[in-house]
C-alpha cells in the first residue's frame, strides 16, 4: 500500500487529469438540465406577475364599467327633456309663444 500516489484509474479523483467523453456529456447533460430549470423557474415567475397584472386590469375594468353606467345614468337625468325645459322656464324665463306671437317666414 503506497501513501500519497494519485489514482487515475476509473472515475477516481482527480478527474481533471482523465478527461473522457462520457465525463463531457454528464457535464453538459447537468449544464442543460440545469439551464432548463432556470427557464422553468423565470417563465413560472413570469406568468405568475402577468397573471397579477391580468387580475388587477380585470378589476379595473369592472370598476372603469361600473363609473361608465353611472355616468350614463346621470346624462340621462342631467339631459332630460323634462328638465330642460323646466330650467329654461326658471333660469332664463323662457316660455312657449302664443299662437298669435308665431309668424312664419317662407324662403
Amino acid at each position: 500500500m503506497t501513501q500519497g500516489r494519485t489514482s487515475t484509474s476509473g472515475f477516481g479523483w482527480p478527474l481533471a487529469l482523465r478527461p473522457s467523453l462520457l465525463l463531457l456529456v454528464v457535464l453538459a447533460l447537468t449544464l442543460l438540465s440545469l439551464g432548463s430549470a432556470l427557464a422553468v423557474i423565470t417563465a413560472s415567475h413570469m406568468t405568475r406577475d402577468q397573471y397579477g397584472r391580468l387580475q388587477q386590469l380585470e378589476r379595473e375594468q369592472q370598476q372603469l364599467q361600473t363609473e361608465w353606467g353611472q355616468l350614463l345614468l346621470e346624462e340621462s337625468a342631467w339631459s332630460s327633456p323634462a328638465r330642460i325645459e323646466r330650467l329654461a322656464m326658471e333660469r332664463l324665463e323662457m316660455r312657449l309663444p302664443d299662437v298669435d306671437e308665431v309668424e312664419v317666414i317662407r324662403p
